[in-house]
Formats: structure tokens, sequence, C-alpha cells
């Protein structure tokens, strides 16, 4: 009995502690109008349907409004770190322009106190994009993208101050030019031999920053992430070009300016007024002899001199189905084929046969780049000017007369080919005087280089592989495959079939027409037009020496050229016009490039069209020419692509 009751008392103890409070306060309210017992009562609230439910729904309600005060809070906290990491981007967006300047000026420790107040602002907005919320963030579906962009970009901002700037500004002294500067004819290396560690780690750094960018997919992007995107992405494009060149240079110009042992380099000096696939003949020859920085003038010739090469030197059987046996059997027709390395070495072939000199590179340049060069330096005297030429050829030259003076005037002045051979020798070796001397601005000099290199006009290659290998990757390496050939290429070149100089009257333009398909592939027309523009009497008032006298076939005053073009990659020459006639063309194929030829005559006055149209383009990158420089501005021979509108 005692139990019983002591089992009551406690079953009564549990009732008063789930009961409803009201009903703690007054055991007899009634359900129903009857009364109802307190175990039974237990019983309907844990046992009921309604109840459950209003107990999860408050739960729930208390849940949901957790994680609206959570989500407000998050808000917040995102908001202000956006707000910081746009207010420190302004601020190195507002320090970028003093730091230039002051790199500008050589002022190295107002640039690097300039940097560091860059860095601190980066690495503050570094914290914030870094931030767990931020990085959580950036996992959310759909705007999550935004977030985890934003923390690329600050990331890449890091990356290239630490690992491109802060390397850079430490040697930024063997970075100006102006240190190049010659001394008593030798340039000292040591400085850019030294830094160039540094300069190819920045550029590797920048590479790679710029390739992480280039992966990020702008589609869904905010415009106020999509904006700063691109421009982080030109703005690395443009200083990943600037820092390739420069850690190529540092890495290259020791070595091939004689710091590890003397080098010679063969010059061939290209004439243009009788044109070739690079530039033009190479009628005047030199060997410059370099070692440890001092340049000499070791010997020079010309292609006459040399004379045929019987049996040929070695060339590529592929590119002699193209341009014939003459690639290895004149010096003066090595340059038939566009790709310079293959001139190069077979021009070094015939050197070496006829002097036995070892050569370990060839330059190749024009009068338009000795232009360039007067440019920087003013006029250049040729103080040992034949007495026989008299006043009949500049013995002054200048910017404005140079390319006249050595592609018309001199066979004006003399049918001898010794005299004209003369001429060029003593203009080569006071050119090479004038670079050794000191007396050009290196900055100017460079800036004359770095056009002539743009043009096209400047080439070399070396034997060396390794410094070869970084030359093919560069405009100066002049290849028609490799790197330096982006997907939709293509290159139209001259060579001369009239056997003389009447190339100095040919003016030429070249456009590329895109096509509507309506397929995957890609269609385009290369529209080459071609003006003589010698007066009628070009036959009888021109020299022998310009005209050829019709040795070679082609009557006195008429120019005949063969126009050699080739195609993108894997695309495919459908047809050729002229004058919107077909014609027959040559087909061939180089390193995978469609090529064809077409020669044509021009008479005195006479303008020619010829289109050659290349289909199953498969390439869609934007489409690339080069020409054969002649001693026409490169801008005004190449004209602007023609787009189809393609009903887009």
């Amino acid at each position: 009995m005692e139990a019983h009751e002591k089992r009551l008392a406690s079953s009564a103890a549990e009732d008063r502690d789930i009961m409803p409070a009201d009903r703690r306060r007054n055991p007899q309210a009634q359900v129903g109008g009857l009364p109802e017992s307190t175990s039974s009562r237990a019983r309907r609230t844990r046992g009921s349907p309604k109840g459950h439910a209003r107990l999860f729904l408050l739960r729930i309600a208390g849940i949901f409004a957790g994680l609206l005060l959570v989500v407000a809070a998050v808000g917040g906290w995102l908001f202000y770190r956006a707000m910081d990491i746009r207010g420190e981007l302004a601020a190195v967006n507002n320090v970028l322009p003093e730091f230039e300047k002051k790199l500008l000026a050589h002022d190295e420790a107002a640039a690097r106190s300039a940097l560091t107040d860059i860095q601190a602002h980066i690495q503050r907005a570094r914290s914030s994009a870094t931030d767990p919320v931020w990085k959580a963030a950036g996992s959310v579906p759909g705007v999550g993208k935004n977030f985890s962009t934003v923390s690329e970009l600050v990331l890449s901002a890091d990356d290239v101050v630490v690992g491109a700037a802060q390397p850079l500004l430490s040697v930024y002294g063997a970075l100006d030019w102006k240190a190049l500067k010659p001394v008593q004819g030798k340039f000292d290396l040591e400085p850019l031999r030294a830094s160039s560690p540094s300069i190819v780690s920045a550029a590797n750094t920048v590479d790679l920053t710029y390739q992480r960018l280039s992966s990020i997919e702008d589609g869904g992007l905010l415009p106020e992430v999509a904006q700063p995107l691109a421009t982080a992405k030109s703005s690395l494009s443009s200083l990943r070009e600037s820092l390739s060149v420069a850690a190529d240079a540092s890495a290259l110009l020791p070595k091939m300016m004689g710091t590890e042992g003397t080098r010679h380099y063969l010059v061939l000096i290209q004439n243009n007024a009788e044109v070739r696939a690079t530039g033009g003949l190479p009628g005047a020859l030199a060997v410059l002899r370099i070692e440890n920085g001092t340049m000499s003038l070791d010997a020079q010739s010309s292609g006459a001199a040399l004379g045929k090469f019987s049996p040929a030197v070695a060339v590529d059987p592929a590119q002699t189905a193209i341009y014939s046996k003459r690639l290895g059997s004149y010096i003066s027709d090595v340059n038939l084929t566009p790709d310079f390395p293959t001139a190069a070495k077979a021009a070094k072939a015939m050197w070496e046969t006829r002097h036995g000199t070892q050569i370990d590179g060839v330059i190749a340049l024009d009068p338009v780049v000795l232009s360039h060069i007067l440019k920087a330096s003013g006029p250049m005297a040729i103080p040992d000017l034949s007495p026989e030429l008299g006043q009949r050829v500049p013995g002054i030259l200048t910017e404005g007369n140079v390319v006249k003076a050595l592609l018309s005037d001199i066979y004006s002045a003399t049918q001898s080919n010794e005299l004209q051979d003369a001429y060029f020798a003593s203009v080569s070796k006071e050119v090479f005087n004038l670079l050794g001397s000191g007396k050009i601005s290196p900055d100017q000099l460079l800036g004359a280089l770095t056009t002539s290199v743009e043009e096209h006009r400047l080439l070399v290659w070396s034997t060396k592989e390794e410094e070869q290998d970084v030359l093919e990757r560069t405009l100066v390496g002049g290849a028609v495959s490799g790197p330096t050939v982006g997907g939709a290429s293509f290159g139209v070149y001259f060579n001369d079939g009239t056997g003389a100089k009447m190339d100095y009257y040919v003016r030429k333009t070249v456009r590329l027409e895109s096509v509507c398909t309506g397929s995957d592939y890609a269609e385009y027309k290369v529209i080459v037009s071609m003006t003589n523009t010698a007066g009628e009497d070009a036959a009888s008032a021109l020299p022998v020496a310009v005209t050829g006298d019709g040795r070679f076939g082609t009557p006195r005053g008429t120019i005949q050229t063969n126009v050699t073009v080739y195609g993108p990659s894997l695309s495919h020459l459908d047809a050729a016009l002229e004058d919107n006639a077909k014609v027959s063309f040559g087909s061939y194929v180089h390193y995978d490039r469609p090529v064809g030829i077409v020669t044509t005559r021009l008479e005195p006055g006479q303008t020619s069209e010829i289109e050659m149209t290349f289909v199953n383009v498969v390439q869609h990158a934007e489409p690339e020419v080069v020409v054969t420089p002649t001693l026409q501005d490169v801008k005004e021979v190449l004209l602007p692509t023609v787009r189809a509108s393609c009903g887009d």
C-alpha cells in the first residue's frame, strides 16, 4: 500500500512538470464540461498531432528567425568587406601614376616609397578578399562566382607586386637602356646579365597571373566585377609582352654580344629595289665581330663576289620544290623563301664555304632600318666617297635621303657594279662605326630597332640552339611557322622576276576580306594590288641597271613579280584571280600551310589586282597578315581587314 501511494505521488509530480501553466494553477479546469484526471491530460498533450505540429512550427519559426539574423549579419559583413576592397583598390589606382612617374624619372627611392604604399593597400584588400565569410560566399551557387573572381583579382594584384614589381625595382638600373651606351666602342653588359634572373622571374609571374585570370569565364559576372576583370587582363597582356621582350633581351644580349666568347655575325643588307620575300636581294654583305661587348667590322663583300655555288648548299627540299634550287645556289636568292631561318642557314654555309670564317649568326636589315637609325642619330657623312661618283650620290646621308640614295641614286650615278658595291660598303662601314660611337641616345636607338623589328625589317638567326629557340618565339626570328604564327595567319610575299631594280617604282597594297560561309569554317580573300609608277618613257629614261635591259625576258620598263600568299595551317587555297579573271597558279604546302604563287607583269602606269581565296579555315582567332617589307611604310601597304556582316 505504501509503495502504491509513492507511485501515485511520483506520477502527480510528473504531471505537474508537463502540465500547462494555467492548469497547474487550476487543477479542476474542465474539458467538454467534465472533470479530467491529470494522467489523462498528460496523455492528450503528449500524443496529440495538433500539439506536435504546433511545437514543430514554433521551432521552425525560431530557426528561420535566427537564419534571417545570420544572413543579415553576413550580408552586412560582406558589404563591409566589399567596400573595403573597393576603397583599397581605388587607393592603388591613385598611387599608380606617381609610381610610374617616379619610375620613368629614374627616381628609385620615390618609386620604392610609392610601391610600398601600393603593397600596403593591396595587403588590406587581400585581407578582406580572403576573409572566411567572403571565401564561403564564393561557393554560393549563382552569385558566388562574383566573390571568387574579386578574390582572384586581388590575389593577382598581390602576385604582380610581390613577384614582379619588387624584383624589377631592385634591378631597375640594369633595365635603363641608357646604361647600354657604348664607351670607347664597348657596351657594358654585366648589369643586364646579372639582373636577368630577376627579369625572367618577373616575366614568368606576370605570364602565370595573366593565364590564371584569362581562365575565368566572364559569363554571369556582375558588370562591377566583369569590367575590372577585363581591365586587369588587358593591362597584364600589355605588361606580359613588354616583360617577355625584356626577359628575352636580358637572357640573350649578353651572350650574343660576346660575353662568353667572340661571335661573328654575317650581315645581309637587303636591297628592296629588287624585292625578295624577306625584304630585298642581299647585295651588300659584311661580317660583324663582337667580343665582350666590343664591335668591329671584320670583312665586307657582295653577293656578286661570292658567285654561284655548284654543287648547291643543302636546303630544305620542300622549299626548293617551291622556290627552286636557286635557294642554295646564290646568296642573292637565299631569301626567295620567307622563312628567315632557312635563308640564314644557307647564307652561313655559303660564306663559310668561300671564306672559312665560322659564322655564329645571321642578321638581315634594309635601307629603311638605316633611315630609322639616322632619325635617332642625325646626319651621317660618308668620308671615303669614291671620286668617280663625285656629286652624283649624297655624301651626307639623312633619314630623308638614305633610302633614295641606296635604292635609286646610286644606279643613276654609275653603271659600274664595282662602284655600286663600293658605295654600299662605305655606307655599311659608317653605320657600324656610328653604332659603336656612343653618339646615338640608347633609348632612341632602341626605339629605331624596335620599329624595324615590328616592320619585319630586322631579322636575326643564331647557330646556338638555346638562343634560336628564343628568337623563333619573337618577330625578329622571321619564321613562317611556330609560336609567332597565330591560328588565322596569312602571309603575302613578293619576289622579283625582272632581274633588276624596278621594284623601286612599285606601289603595293594588301587587304584581307572575310566571306560569309554559313558553316563552322571561315573563308577569306587575300587581295593584292600593285601599280608600276615608272613613267611611260621608263624603257629609255631609266638606267640599264634598273630596267634589266630585258636580259631575263621582261621588257625594259616592265616589272615582273612572283606574288606568294600563305594561308592558315590546314586551310585550302580554292582559287586565284587576276583583275577578276581566273588565272593558273602554283599550289604548294609549306609547314602545313597552303601556298599559292601567281606571276604578274606590269607595264609603266599599269595596275593589277590579284585575289586568292582560302577556304576551310578552322581557326576562328583574329586574323593576322604579314607582308614583305618594301620601301613603303608598312601601314601604307597593309590595309585594314574588311569584315562581312553575314546578317549578324
